[in-house]
């Protein structure tokens, strides 16, 4: 078993909500047990800031999965709960987002799969919840997540 760390983002509809039920989604998979879930959060959005503010948290699942058919189950969750990709958009408004941001210690970079997740060492809105289910969490390449967190602005992200 590996375990893994899956960000959970959304801002349509019942948010907070939403990432709760797909949490239990996934426990109900094959080969995935759900060990933790964090508090949501309400970040603004950024990248495109005309849509509604987000709603994340982080789950930390224990898997026998490979890292790219948990990949394919979280894009197949979101799609479950009404996400519909788009080529080429980024940061839009969305039902649900699941990230993979942590494989056990793995540091994987191939088309469509990179792990940890590039921009995590960046987000507060990822990482504070990453450090309620994993406290000693370290990102492969960078270090404490606690380190990586203690240099970013906090002031946008709010628990529910």
């Amino acid at each position: 078993m590996v375990q893994a760390c899956i960000g959970l983002g959304a801002n349509l509809g019942d948010a907070a909500g939403t990432l709760r039920q797909a949490v239990i989604a996934l426990g109900q998979r094959e080969d995935v047990t759900v060990r933790r879930m964090s508090r949501c959060y309400r970040t603004p959005a950024w990248g495109r800031e005309d849509q509604p503010d987000f709603v994340n948290a982080v789950a930390l699942l224990e898997t026998r999965l490979p890292p790219r058919a948990l990949l394919d189950l979280l894009l197949a969750v979101e799609a479950d709960f009404g996400r519909h990709r788009i080529d080429g958009e980024r940061w839009g408004p969305r039902t649900l987002d699941l990230d993979l941001l942590l494989y056990g210690d793995a540091v994987i970079d191939e088309p469509g799969l990179r792990v940890p997740h590039p921009h995590l060492h960046e987000r507060a809105f990822a990482l504070v919840p990453l450090l309620e289910v994993m406290p000693d969490a370290r990102i492969p390449g960078y270090g404490d997540a606690r380190d990586a967190v203690s240099v970013l602005e906090m002031s946008n992200i709010h628990p529910l």
